[in-house]
């Protein structure tokens, strides 16, 4: 059996979505890379000095700069001569890459840089008290927007990460989830044969901060996908190759009822603003073809 690369041990949460999808993640990648990691849950709760959860070269940077030490490192393993050897991967979650170290991201998608960058996904600071973030979810509650008469959580949309990314040419591009670790394990290994960057977009479940049991962690997160709100995608030099299927798409009220963060557009309904998510979620579904069979 192979080594565990993420080890048990660390301090996050119990059902901690992003420590699933890590463990699955660097565990598919193989022990044959170097990760620079950003400051966030995923650091706090696994590296606490003077112990370490990780069994990887790993070196904890940044909100701000986690891609371009990335870049860094690569470019001395190819001036070393030995770029054809461990793959660099840069780690973060909402600040690293969809906010505060967006532009280091951008830079090292635009230069070509050979680096895999997986965002772990849980739609707010969930390590500095449950703040918005670019990638909280329409109407969600977080600390920083609060629900009351005058407004109904948070009021703008969810920053398109993947469009970003597509944007900039990056040859290998999906998003996973821990609901279905195959589908993760497959797309680590195919983003670390890439030579260039690539970008993978982890969606990552978590209780304390969303306000669900962490017994149901793998539940919400299928939801997520069955509902459209998070849609599972691969996209090869641009073109969208592969998703995961929704036969019979449930209504996104089920996944908003599994979660407090919701709560304040459940008690008392409001239709409108339930409908308004699920105008998200039939965009997704539409856009990505997801109640259709992917190509074989």
């Amino acid at each position: 059996m192979a080594e565990t690369l993420l080890t048990p041990g660390h301090t996050a949460c119990q059902g901690c979505g992003e420590i699933l999808a890590a463990r699955m993640a660097i565990q598919a990648a193989g022990p044959n890379v170097i990760v620079v990691q950003a400051t966030g849950c995923l650091e706090i709760t696994t590296s606490k000095y003077p112990q370490s959860a990780w069994r990887v070269p790993w070196i904890h940077s940044l909100f701000e700069n986690t891609a371009s030490v990335a870049s860094g490192i690569q470019a001395a393993l190819r001036m070393m001569g030995t770029a054809d050897g461990a793959k660099v991967i840069a780690q973060g979650g909402d600040g690293a890459f969809a906010d505060i170290g967006f532009g280091a991201l951008s830079g090292t998608w635009e230069r070509g840089d050979n680096v895999l960058s997986i965002c772990y996904d849980n739609e707010a600071y969930m390590n500095t008290g449950i703040q918005r973030s670019g990638l909280t979810p329409t109407l969600a509650y977080t600390s920083t927007t609060p629900t009351g008469s005058k407004q109904l959580g948070n009021l703008r949309p969810k920053k398109d990460l993947i469009s970003i990314a597509l944007a900039h040419g990056v040859p290998y591009v999906a998003s996973a989830t821990p609901a279905y670790p195959r589908d993760i394990e497959r797309k680590v290994k195919r983003a670390m044969s890439i030579d260039g960057p690539s970008y993978i977009h982890l969606h990552s479940p978590c209780p304390l901060g969303w306000g669900f049991d962490g017994a149901k962690t793998i539940e919400v997160a299928k939801l997520a996908v069955q509902t459209g709100l998070f849609p599972v995608v691969e996209f090869v030099d641009g073109e969208l190759v592969s998703w995961t299927r929704v036969v019979r798409p449930d209504p996104a009220e089920h996944y908003l009822q599994a979660q407090r963060r919701f709560r304040h557009i459940l008690e008392p309904r409001n239709e409108e603003a339930i409908a308004q998510i699920q105008a998200v979620a039939d965009a997704n579904i539409r856009r990505y073809h997801l109640t259709e069979s992917p190509p074989k």
